[in-house]
């Protein structure tokens, strides 16, 4: 028996929809060469990180194991796949493998890091090959809400393993490359080891759609509304951007990108060639001198997000452009699970100017990039794998994933973030728990999700902050009354009387009942300070502030 293995390991994204990042080896146990298929990124919320930019995944088992890393494999530019790539260079510095589009989107985030563009390498579609190590590695190309998706053919002396990367079987996509039966066929004959597998739409019954159905319904909408029209969707989604503006284009309107990514993504689809064309579009300034039923915006901001074009406009104007009563906003995109909060309080905003809404409910304006039941065990069939293991997916969707997978005689294996599945020979089996995280981006600084900063700013943001001042004298006495500062509570508690006043008697009082060897000891003095506050404030407000003890000695 072979000393060798091939190991897979998820360090982001199984468990969990966003910040994916897999790990596959080939060597002797802990001697494994390595590559890398993705590095991206999560988003973060006020309820569970309050203030971070970003999350990203924990690379530490990586970082120890540089020396071992033959390259990173980016299958696509949604920010969940390449959004952590720069991020994590300078702790990698393995060369970054990517088609064309992504490439372009790949080498402006690593140009903003201060990165060297020629670390990106632009690779061709299958069948063009990258060595890298024991494994040889191929773009498959698959269709996505996004050009130039790409499953990964991951080649190893122990068999072909393909990562799916995000995929839909999608053969009219508009803007990308149509899935392409025979290819597959031809790409599977010769047998598969494991299919590693997009598991987003494991619970959607119905085929999935094409991107060509939303076009012409959309040009229904579009060219039967009198007021100003206005269209958002994932900027990234090329293909459907492309279709709003040709649906405002044959509608005689004039298109205008609003929002950075919108332009960033149109400007990346023209220079890589994936879209040979689009129609005209013209400056925000310019849109300031035309009739309002003679425009289309299109729009960043399908999730709510707060600083993206949509809720600028929500809110006002936006570069010179405001929606009145009688315009249409219209959602080409589905509301990712989280983000349903921001979607409604745009939609109000919206609706108290008098415009008319129209989001996805009917099913008319969006399909989704996901494979749906029916399209994932299609791929099972054309691949006919050993082993099946699910990917990108929470807890549930892996779970049924792999039902389905061993309800079809195909070995499936549920690996969440963190586990190490050794795929040699016949019997996949767990050989390893690796520890694995999150780090946050918090401005520019990056912290372990362990380390207590966003916990401490969440505990603060639950019940407020006191700060305690006590000044001792030389011999040790306290000098002065001990005073305190709040920040994020009421003036006012349960006697009526001024909280801080409050406070400070009975710290006052606790410094006076205090011995010697107490007020000798800032440690005493910090638990005792702090345990006076919280006690004192609980009988007031009913709440346990954080507390912060400043003890001043002048010896």
């Amino acid at each position: 028996m072979s000393s060798e293995r091939l190991i897979y390991l998820p360090l982001g994204g199984a468990g969990e929809i966003g910040m994916n990042a897999y790990v596959y080896g080939y060597g002797r146990p802990g001697k494994e060469r390595l590559i890398v298929v993705d590095i991206g990124v999560a988003f973060p919320d006020m309820d569970t990180s309050p203030g971070v930019d970003l999350i990203l995944p924990d690379i530490a088992w990586l970082k120890e194991r540089r020396d071992q890393i033959e390259a990173v494999f980016v299958t696509h530019a949604h920010e969940d796949h390449v959004g952590a790539v720069a991020h994590s260079y300078e702790a990698l510095q393995a060369p970054i493998y990517a088609r064309k589009f992504t490439a372009n989107i790949a080498r402006r985030k690593m140009s903003e890091h201060g990165h060297p563009d020629d670390a990106v390498t632009v690779v061709g579609a299958w069948p063009q090959q990258i060595k890298a190590g024991p494994f040889t590695v191929g773009f498959m190309p698959i269709s996505h809400s996004i050009p130039e998706s790409s499953a990964m053919v991951i080649d190893s002396p122990a068999g072909r393993v393909i990562h799916s990367g995000d995929f839909k079987i999608d053969r009219t996509p508009g803007v990308g490359e149509p899935f392409d039966d025979a290819l597959w066929a031809e790409l599977c004959k010769d047998g598969v080891k494991a299919l590693v597998c997009d598991s987003t739409n494991v619970f959607s019954p119905l085929p999935g759609r094409s991107e060509a159905s939303v076009g012409p319904e959309i040009e229904r909408l579009v060219s039967g509304h009198d007021g100003m029209v206005v269209a958002t969707t994932f900027a990234s989604n090329v293909a459907r951007v492309k279709t709003l503006a040709v649906a405002g284009d044959r509608a005689g309107r004039s298109i205008v990108l609003l929002g950075r990514s919108m332009n960033r993504m149109v400007e990346a689809a023209l220079e890589s060639g994936v879209m040979k064309d689009f129609p005209n579009c013209i400056s925000p300034e310019e849109a300031r001198g035309i009739p309002r039923e003679n425009l289309m915006l299109l729009v960043t901001g399908s999730q709510g997000e707060r600083r993206a074009a949509s809720a600028q406009l929500a809110q006002g104007k936006f570069q010179g452009l405001e929606l009145k009563e009688g315009d249409l906003f219209l959602f080409s995109s589905k509301t990712i699970p989280g983000n349903e909060r921001g979607v409604i309080r745009i939609i109000n905003q919206f609706s108290e100017k008098g415009v008319d809404v129209v989001d996805d409910s009917s099913g008319l304006y969006h399909v989704s990039g996901h494979a749906n039941r029916p399209d994932l065990e299609e791929l099972h069939d054309i691949a006919k794998p050993q082993i099946l293991i699910p990917m990108h997916g929470e807890h549930r969707h892996l779970r049924e994933h792999v039902k389905i997978a061993n309800g079809k005689g195909i070995k499936g294996v549920l690996a969440i973030n963190g586990m190490m599945i050794d795929l040699s020979g016949n019997a996949p089996k767990v050989v390893e728990y690796i520890e694995t995280g999150r780090t946050y981006l918090d401005g520019s600084v990056k912290i372990g999700a362990l380390d207590g900063v966003v916990r401490d700013r969440i505990r603060m943001a639950l019940n407020g902050h006191v700060t305690v001042t006590v000044i001792m004298d030389a011999d040790d006495e306290p000098l002065g009354e001990p005073w305190v500062d709040t920040m994020g509570l009421p003036e006012t508690g349960r006697s009526n009387a001024s909280l801080v006043d409050v406070l400070e008697e009975d710290l006052s009082q606790w410094l006076n009942r205090s011995g010697a060897k107490t007020l000798r000891d800032d440690d005493k003095l910090n638990d005792g300070l702090k345990k006076t506050v919280r006690q004192s404030a609980q009988n007031e407000i009913g709440k346990k502030p954080e507390v912060t003890v400043v003890v001043s000695r002048l010896n």
